[in-house]
């Protein structure tokens, strides 16, 4: 017979970019094969940009370039053969080279306060998502700049640019095919910010001047041309331009000064796009003789809302001649402005001020005034009130006791007046007997609340209590009151007020809560003890007691807090009783150890397994044996109620292969399953014939092989099993074999094949939608071959 034709090489996935040529190639074993293209189910022939190339033994389906359309799955077909594969198009997000290029190697170059527009018109299979980062971080819309996405291009506004606006931009596309990433970067041109302060004194005489400033921290993102020098006399509102200096100079010194005289100077820097605002310094004076130091800080001696006295000492450099007095200066606390106190220096080291506000807080400083002018001013005061003293608090209103009992009372007041209690810090309560003169502090911090509860009084004694308000002035006035303590309440012995609610067996599944409510009743309240197995509980377990009621709360039970429990009151007196009961805590039992198959008597199966960790504290676990006929078959329950590790199975068929599972039950359910890795097979028992022959003449009996009955075609359910079978005649005996869609069905272990004195048979146990096809049966010997086919048709939803 002819050879049959084989796929040495089947087709392969391609993925390609779109507008790229793309290659499906396959390799047959034989050149007579001619050959067919299918895509998506549909017979293929030439067209434009898509043809087939045969080169010997291999097809190909060349397209030159690759678009949407040719997206799908192509099958190729000759004779009895036939393999497949798909073409994925891809196609990522792309922008055109040019701008690209432009974009990623040329700033965008944008001057403060303009309209910025950057749009990126894009192409690629939608759906694309454009994403903005600026430093890392998405861009997300706000007064200033806003992001907008269409399907065919993305954009960057922003209404008004400023310098912060700079940066390392990046846009991302990206689809299902890719992502693209376009690094950029924006620059935003500003006037240069001021010159960095403060403005130092280099050196300052009756004659000249010289001033030193830093450059600026940002140049505007254009280089410095130049500085710009100013100056105002003190008591005028006129700035005189000095000069200027370069970018590299932070210099400058001007002789157009007058001794005695102070002078306010301010700086500017200069670039392309514009002037800085100034930076301006603090009083500079041209000082002919040396001028006295700066004395101490001023002490304030005292304060109301109407005057303020401070008082000083003088400088340690006095200068080269004597002190005539003193400049005083004061400011609000919180400002930067000094305002001078008095015109006049005063010769005295301490004065009195009365222009004041009251209730502000004011700073004062000082200077010294010699032949040479005024010397430098003293560091500032510590702020003052303008406002009189505090006095202290008013007496707390409406004081009494709002609870008691035998030992303990609680009092409730109310501020003092408004008039006298606006400052009130807090209070403090204290106690004495009616037998003891001394007073008693009952808090060390002071109490905010207007509620306070006297604990450790004794039964039946009068007690004198007190409470007044705190300011910083100290306590202000008490108000007192007199206390009776009750008598100490009756005696009730402890009592478990045990009924119907109480339990003395729980069973609790394993991660549920335990919660154990017990009402009790005893005077005064009792100790309360619980135990587990007579040592004191678990860390997770908590307890609590509350208006008579006893409870033990475990949130999430594990297997070890099974046990017995017990409560215990005791009181004062020794009076005690107890209570116990049970907890079982349970679960779904976990799974069977390992299974182990034996054959102990022929023809049997004795399957033995490793007991669940859950018989140590399962009492009513038992087991379940399953067991299915191939990987893929149905299970079927062989054995139940099983109280032993054990289970014999007697119902084998040599030749078959057996699977067995077994799981662990108890009242909440099963465990999960334990099953063999391996299949269990008995062999069958080969049956040896003795045939006596009869002694006659030889005869030629040899015959090619034939069919006496011919495959059948077959309809089953799927998950069914199915038997197809035939009778071939012939001698020698054929050679028997099985193919399902010219494919050999030898050495396919999921199909059982026999051949008993010319009756062959094809088994398929629990038959899927994938078993459908058309199935053939050869036979050969040396005189012939012949075969039969018929078809399989599966039945049933997926």
């Amino acid at each position: 017979s002819a050879p049959r034709c084989q796929i040495n090489k089947q087709l392969l996935d391609v993925r390609v970019l779109k507008g790229e040529p793309a290659e499906l190639s396959c390799t047959v074993s034989t050149t007579e094969v001619t050959g067919t293209w299918f895509k998506d189910g549909l017979k293929l022939k030439s067209m434009d940009g898509v043809y087939f190339e045969k080169e010997g033994l291999v097809h190909k389906l060349i397209i030159n370039k690759v678009d949407d359309i040719h997206a799908g799955k192509y099958r190729f077909e000759g004779g009895d053969i036939k393999t497949e594969a798909s073409v994925f198009v891809e196609d990522p997000p792309r922008v055109d080279k040019v701008l690209l290029k432009n974009l990623t190697s040329v700033p965008t170059v944008a001057k403060a306060g303009q309209k910025v527009n950057i749009k990126i018109p894009f192409e690629g299979r939608l759906p694309i998502r454009a994403m903005w980062l600026k430093d890392k971080v998405e861009l997300v819309d706000d007064a200033r700049i806003r992001v907008d996405k269409t399907q065919t291009f993305t954009m960057l506004s922003i209404a008004r640019s400023e310098r912060k606006d700079c940066g390392d931009y990046k846009v991302r596309l990206k689809n299902d095919s890719g992502v693209l990433e376009i690094n950029l970067k924006l620059v935003v041109l500003d006037k240069p910010q001021p010159p960095a302060g403060p403005i130092k004194i280099v050196e300052s005489s009756a004659n000249d001047i010289t001033i030193q400033w830093k450059p600026p921290k940002d140049d505007g993102g254009k280089p410095l041309q130049r500085y710009i020098v100013e100056m105002q006399q003190m008591g005028k509102s006129d700035w005189v331009a000095l000069g200027e200096t370069p970018r590299g100079c932070t210099t400058f010194t001007t002789d157009k000064v007058e001794q005695d005289m102070s002078y306010y100077f301010r700086v500017r820097a200069v670039n392309a796009e514009g002037t800085s605002d100034p930076l301006e310094s603090d009083e500079v004076k041209a000082v002919g003789k040396p001028s006295p130091g700066a004395p101490d800080p001023p002490e304030i001696v005292s304060a109301s809302r109407d005057t303020i006295t401070i008082s000083w000492k003088a400088p340690r450099k006095t200068g080269n001649s004597r002190i005539v007095g003193y400049i005083v200066q004061k400011r609000k606390k919180g400002t930067t402005t000094w305002l001078p106190v008095n015109s006049v220096p005063v010769a005295d080291k301490k004065l009195k001020m009365t222009n004041l506000k009251k209730g502000l807080q004011y700073e004062f400083r000082v200077a010294a005034v010699n032949a040479a002018g005024v010397g430098d001013p003293s560091g500032p005061s510590q702020p003052v009130f303008a406002r009189d003293s505090t006095k202290s608090p008013g007496q707390v209103q409406d004081l009494k006791v709002s609870s008691s009992d035998s030992t303990s009372v609680t009092l409730t007041w109310k501020r003092p007046e408004a008039k006298d209690g606006s400052d009130v810090k807090g209070y403090e309560v204290e106690m004495r007997s009616s037998n003891n003169l001394n007073w008693t502090k009952c808090n060390s911090l002071p109490i905010e609340a207007t509620t306070y509860t006297v604990k450790g009084l004794q039964a039946k004694q009068i007690y004198f209590l007190r409470v007044r308000a705190l300011n910083d002035s100290g306590p202000g006035e008490a108000a007192e009151l007199e206390a009776c303590i009750e008598a100490a309440p009756h005696v009730v012995y402890p009592r478990l007020l045990i009924d119907g609610t109480v339990k003395s067996f729980l069973v609790v599944k394993a991660g549920n809560t335990i919660r154990v409510n017990i009402p009790f009743e005893a005077s005064p309240d009792p100790v309360v003890t619980w135990l587990k197995d007579g040592l004191p509980l678990p860390s997770h377990a908590t307890t609590n007691n509350k208006n008579g009621t006893a409870q033990l709360l475990i949130a999430a039970a594990e297997f070890t807090d099974s046990g017995t429990y017990t409560i215990e009151l005791q009181n004062g007196l020794g009076e005690r009783e107890t209570f116990s009961f049970q907890v079982q805590v349970t679960d779904i039992p976990q799974s069977p150890g390992p299974i182990h198959l034996e054959e102990n008597v022929p023809n049997t199966v004795t399957v033995t397994w490793e007991p669940s960790a859950s018989e140590k504290w399962e009492n009513d676990l038992y087991y379940t044996v399953l067991k299915r006929e191939s990987q893929k078959g149905l299970w079927h329950m062989v054995g139940d109620l099983i109280y032993t590790n054990k289970f014999t199975f007697t119902k084998l068929i040599p030749g078959r292969d057996y699977y067995f599972r077994v799981v662990a039950k108890n009242s909440l359910g099963a465990s999960g399953p334990s099953e063999t890795a391996k299949p269990w097979r008995i062999q069958k028992p080969k049956v040896e014939f003795q045939v006596k022959t009869q002694k006659y003449k030889e005869v030629n009996q040899n015959q090619p092989p034939r069919f006496l009955v011919p495959l059948k075609p077959h309809v089953v359910m799927r998950g069914s099993e199915c038997h197809m079978s035939c009778a071939v005649g012939g001698h020698p005996p054929p050679k028997i074999t099985w193919y399902k869609d010219s494919r050999d069905l030898s050495s396919d272990p999921t199909y059982f094949c026999t051949n008993d004195f010319g009756i062959c048979s094809l088994v398929i146990l629990g038959v899927t939608k994938q078993d459908e096809g058309e199935y053939m049966v050869e036979a050969t010997n040396e005189m012939g071959r012949a075969f039969s086919k018929a078809f399989l048709t599966i039945r049933g939803k997926s």
